[in-house]
């Protein structure tokens, strides 16, 4: 068992979700539809570029504690979202219905991953200090990792057989999926790693941390000895330390981050440059994605919302 567990707290309140897209005629007058933008403003040196979110949120179903971790199905219909409420839950992009809640954890569960090819399985990392390994299909796991300690970030490779988890000691650890030995261990972040993913190409990792960066690593089979890549700045942790989530798009080129003062930051991978900082929340941002095959992004945030919308290309 773990090392150390962080309680989940009903102070997080209870979560909506956002579960449709409109792209044109929004009725100002629908209290279920709401669009923000801003385009001008400068903050922190960055620009704003403009954005339009479009929100409908369903009030029958939602999670009990704030939504830490999100992610797209393959096919872009489902949501998968990981809660401070100890379960996982899938929703139905058009109807907004929770599909199922996935049961097991006893402690908040920090991060979720889904295999990109085979079964659709789904892995999750806990304060419990377990990573459970599920099939989306059914309700409990199918299989776990111990670990020392809380796990706060996962990533799982293509291939399905290495994973990459990081936690409450700043080191990545990777794990072979087969026999659920530990490879090797990334060490770099000063702070809790928050998040990881692994690129498009499957040759580098994202990770983001409490040190209030974001950095890249290669791990490629024959790498050298020092892995890391660029470190990337300007999403702010934020007072209440809350796991800060990044990802990269589709092409790999760009990589999108949530932030503590409730906007979504967008850097450009080669020049560390950051292109977008983007309002719309009132709460820290918890967890952000892009979608598969569209320049859409999701984000999750502790004001209880899931906001999608669509950024100009």
């Amino acid at each position: 068992m773990a090392a150390e567990k962080r309680p989940a707290s009903e102070a997080f309140g209870s979560s909506q979700l956002v579960v449709k897209r409109q792209k044109s005629n929004i009725d100002v007058g629908n209290t279920q539809a709401v669009a923000i933008s801003d385009g001008s403003a400068r903050r922190d040196g960055a620009l704003v570029q403009a954005v339009s979110w479009i929100v409908r949120v369903s009030d029958f179903e939602r999670h009990k504690g704030a939504v830490l971790d999100l992610h797209w199905s393959r096919n872009s219909e489902v949501i998968f979202s990981a809660s401070a409420d100890m379960t996982l839950a899938s929703w139905d992009t058009e109807t907004g219905l929770r599909i199922r809640r996935h049961e097991g954890h006893e402690e908040v569960i920090n991060c979720l991953d889904v295999s990109k090819r085979g079964e659709e399985l789904l892995v999750s990392g806990s304060d419990d200090g377990y990573i459970y390994i599920w099939d989306s299909r059914q309700k409990r796991a199918i299989d776990e990792i111990a670990t020392p300690f809380p796990v706060t970030s996962i990533a799982l490779t293509e291939t399905t057989t290495e994973l990459f988890a990081g936690s409450i000691d700043n080191d990545i650890k990777v794990w072979d999926m087969r026999n659920k030995s530990m490879i090797y261990t990334l060490s770099g972040h000063i702070d809790t790693v928050t998040s990881l993913q692994i690129s498009p190409d499957q040759q580098t990792l994202l990770s983001y941390g409490h040190d209030g960066t974001a950095k890249t690593w290669n791990i490629q089979a024959f790498a050298p000895a020092d892995r890391q890549i660029k470190s990337y700045v300007g999403a702010h942790t934020g007072l209440e330390k809350n796991f800060v989530r990044a990802r990269f798009n589709s092409k790999g080129d760009r990589i999108i981050a949530g932030s503590g003062d409730g906007t979504v930051v967008v850097w450009d991978v080669q020049s560390t440059k950051l292109s977008y900082k983007l309002p719309g929340h009132k709460g820290a941002v918890n967890d952000v994605d892009f979608a598969p095959n569209e320049p859409i992004i999701m984000s999750g945030s502790s004001d209880r919302t899931i906001i999608l919308g669509e950024l100009n290309t």
